[in-house]
């Protein structure tokens, strides 16, 4: 498949200078990150392909060869510099690093300093908890059980059983991290990635635990109350922080990603904040007007129907809908009025319309114009 315009990637135009190209990759990055996306497999490959993009544009050097050459100029075959193929091909956890370190760290647990071991955080976990529309009105909580990575109890999560069961990992020299250096026309890049030994710990196990084969964790689960606020909409998420999956030997917990849905209701249809309710209403109820009883959220309420109300007529009930999640004005419940024709008639009802049909005639009625027939025809359309 043919590779994008990396300035289309990025959303931004050819002309965009370095802090444009920043604050784009930042927004998309933030956007498209894996363990924060429902998503989570179109999103791995968008942020991979928004980190590779940004690579390249924001180097003025490497930016330059890509104007003048476009892709080519990272393709060896192509005639472009050896060594940048990489950036064709961009590993997630090289594209995460890279997204902790423009974003600042965001306590995602990593750490790129030389001769400290990175923390080897815990996994985020994903689970989705669908919600009813009462619950959204008013806000919920709830308790969800979470299948997980828990510390090992047997060694209090240490990983071994024993007092001298750690030694430093020859590999990476106790700082959990290797480094590649790769020299290119462009100059020297230096790649950090977790030591493959120790898996970033930077120190081995001797001794390990018989439960947890030195892990300190074992698989588990962990009951947890979720707070969910009021107004909340299909798609939403909340960031648990710490509810995730123990981290190896006693470091930090991912996090816990809760995915919100929307159970459909049997009377109500949501848009946004504002609710809408189908009712059916007799014939004469239309003519005359009539005073009937609606549900909403808390209940039945009285609404007046005018007479004259015409089929698929909207009635507006203020503040009967649902709050947004900032707060706020409360949306509005919107009664659409459709008027039931009798598809079977007692001898009394027959007579009635039989009256009735005698009173009107057999004339087609007139249809009355709307606002924007009016509209139409006030300024010739």
């Amino acid at each position: 498949m043919a590779k994008r315009d990396y300035y289309e990637v990025l959303e931004v135009p050819r002309e965009a200078d370095a802090d444009a190209i920043k604050n784009a990759y930042r927004r998309l990055a933030k956007a498209y990150h894996p363990d924060h996306n429902p998503d989570r497999a179109n999103a791995e490959e968008k942020f991979k392909e928004v980190n590779e993009a940004y690579e390249v544009l924001k180097d003025a050097d490497k930016r330059a060869a890509y104007d003048r050459m476009g892709h080519a100029a990272f393709d060896p075959a192509a005639g472009g510099t050896a060594g940048y193929g990489g950036f064709h091909n961009v590993d997630l956890s090289e594209a995460l690093r890279m997204f902790m370190r423009e974003m600042g760290g965001f306590g995602f647990g990593f750490d790129d300093e030389p001769g400290q071991a990175a923390p080897q955080r815990g996994g985020n976990r994903q689970i989705r908890l669908d919600l009813t529309l009462e619950e959204i009105a008013a806000g919920v909580a709830k308790t969800i059980r979470v299948k997980k990575q828990v510390p090992c109890t047997t060694c209090s999560a240490r990983g071994t059983t024993s007092g001298s069961g750690k030694s430093v990992c020859q590999q990476c020299r106790g700082t959990g991290q290797v480094r590649q250096v790769q020299r290119s026309f462009f100059g020297q890049m230096v790649n950090v990635a977790a030591c493959p030994v120790c898996r970033g710990s930077g120190e081995m196990i001797q001794d390990p635990c018989r439960t947890c084969g030195g892990d300190g964790r074992v698989d588990g689960s962990e009951t947890i109350e979720v707070k969910v606020p009021a107004g909340v909409m299909e798609g939403n998420y909340m960031t648990l922080r710490g509810r995730g999956d123990a981290g190896i030997r006693g470091s930090a917990a991912g996090d816990l990603i809760v995915v919100l849905g929307e159970k459909p209701h049997s009377m109500f249809e949501r848009h946004d904040q504002h609710l809408l309710h189908q009712m059916a209403i007799h014939p004469h109820q239309a003519a005359l007007g009539a005073k009937v009883e609606v549900p909403t959220l808390n209940g039945l309420v009285r609404l007046e129907v005018p007479a004259g109300t015409q089929h698929g007529t909207q009635l507006r009930l203020r503040g009967k809908g649902l709050p947004t999640v900032r707060g706020g004005e409360i949306g509005d419940l919107f009664i659409r009025v459709l008027i039931a024709v009798p598809q079977k008639l007692t001898a009394e009802e027959r007579k009635a319309y039989e009256r009735l049909a005698q009173v009107l005639g057999n004339d087609a009625p007139k249809v009355q114009k709307n606002f924007f027939d009016r509209m139409r025809e006030a300024f010739g359309g």
